[in-house]
């Protein structure tokens, strides 16, 4: 690429530079072509697209002049960054500052079916064809094309599972990534290949060095970070593919995770996305469902409180005849906490009998949070069934009452009623350690 392609506006490109990106890809030398070329055709889109504006619609009540890339590290690696162990899971993967920290663990089991946990560099050498075919290979919809085209720049790394056909994976597979070091940036990626007939679970866990852990629960102060993340989850035919992330990053950390779903005939994909962590953070969820049956169902729960702002934009495309999809994301907001939530249901000429709905419920826990609601609709077929809405309200003072006249305190009566808001969701979670995990880490936060 000549130099002159590379040249970019600082005020752009803040910390991520031309100069950092030649670094960058000098330190992948080896990596495929293909991968290299799609790196530089990346950091070109980056390096020339604007930062959002106020008057974008996909925007839409965002704190868009507190979004700045300056003064972050594009390598920070900390070698000193401790693993953080689950309590559960039949493979793990860890990840810290964009390497890999701890040697994939794969039960023989699942190693003789054919089932594949490792990590992207070693896909692309070994898995070159499935990782060229899947990896972000769905055009970005919701607006963040800069932020998402700087994670195709930069990312090194990440996770790479393929389950093949007919086979089923009982125990979760956990991938957590970690950001160590004040400056730090990330960009966690896990691609989830799921082939026709499988059974599979992922969890992936985004969390600061020193920060809360499933485990423990304990946490420590933030730091100044940013995480640029992305997965892509593919469902062959049949297929019932499960997906929880849990966002656990530092207070002080910009967040941005762009997700990407595809679900063919008669598959099945379960997401649920746990906010907790940064400062200010984008989730931006794409569901496709391409072929007769497929089901995607979409859940959400974030905890806001002192002066997070949680954005939430999401995508329901049904392109095929009698499809379904569900979306429920639930918010809790405490303090001056700020969410937004815009979400859109596309349903194309073609797929008559679809069957979609989406709800974004606000729980106001103080009088200065602010809940935005965006529920949308594009119908071009004549034949479906679609709702959407959304709700903001606040705890019922008389079940507040009953609490406080049986001894308990304001604030344990809020969570108390908090917990029985966001059950509706955790509880479509079947595997209890899974449960018994979010339902820990959304305690911890009620705990500091």
């Amino acid at each position: 690429m000549p130099a002159s392609a590379l040249t970019e506006n600082k005020s752009l490109a803040g910390s991520f530079t031309a100069e950092a990106f030649a670094a960058h890809l000098a330190e992948l030398s080896s990596a495929p072509a293909w991968w290299l070329e799609r790196k530089r055709a990346a950091y070109e889109a980056f390096a020339s697209l604007p930062f959002p504006k106020r008057t974008d619609e996909s925007w839409r009540f965002s704190s868009i002049g507190s979004l700045t890339l300056d003064g972050f590290k594009v390598e920070c690696v900390d070698p000193n960054a401790l693993s953080l162990a689950s309590p559960f899971g039949a493979a793990h993967l860890t990840f810290t500052n964009n390497l890999l920290s701890a040697t994939p663990t794969l039960p023989t089991a699942l190693a003789s079916q054919g089932v594949i946990i490792t990590t992207l560099a070693e896909a692309a050498a070994k898995h070159a064809s499935l990782l060229q075919a899947h990896f972000m290979a769905q055009p970005q919809k919701l607006g963040s094309d800069k932020f998402a085209s700087l994670h195709a720049a930069f990312v090194r790394d990440g996770a790479f599972i393929y389950v093949p056909r007919g086979v089923t994976v009982t125990d979760p597979i956990v991938v957590t990534h970690i950001a160590s070091g004040a400056g730090a940036t990330v960009f966690p990626h896990t691609l989830v290949i799921a082939e026709e007939n499988t059974q599979v679970t992922v969890v992936d866990y985004f969390v600061s060095s020193g920060h809360s852990s499933p485990a423990t629960g304990h946490t420590s102060s933030g730091a100044h970070q940013l995480a640029v993340g992305a997965n892509d989850l593919y469902a062959a035919h049949g297929a019932q593919l499960t997906y929880i992330a849990a966002q656990n990053w530092a207070r002080e950390t910009l967040s941005f995770q762009f997700n990407s779903t595809v679900v063919r005939r008669d598959a099945r994909v379960q997401s649920l996305n746990l906010h907790l962590g940064a400062r200010q953070a984008r989730h931006e969820s794409l569901s496709q469902l391409q072929a007769p049956g497929a089901f995607s169902e979409m859940l959400a729960l974030t905890a806001a409180e002192g002066a997070q702002e949680f954005d939430q934009r999401t995508l329901q495309i049904h392109q095929a005849p009698n499809t379904k999809s569900d979306l429920l994301y639930k918010n809790a907001l405490r303090d001056q906490a700020r969410t937004i939530f815009s979400g859109l249901i596309v349903v194309d000429p073609d797929a008559q009998k679809t069957d979609a709905y989406q709800s974004n419920r606000n729980l106001m826990l103080s009088d200065d949070a602010e809940a935005n609601s965006l529920p949308g609709l594009e119908i071009q077929a004549n034949d479906v069934r679609c709702t959407h809405g959304a709700t903001s309200s606040r705890i019922d003072p008389e079940q507040e009452f009953y609490l406080q006249s049986r001894g308990i305190a304001k604030a344990e009566a809020d969570e108390l009623l908090t917990f029985g808001f966001f059950e509706e969701v955790i509880t479509r979670i079947e595997n209890p350690a899974l449960h018994d995990a979010l339902a820990g880490l959304i305690r911890s936060k009620f705990k500091k």
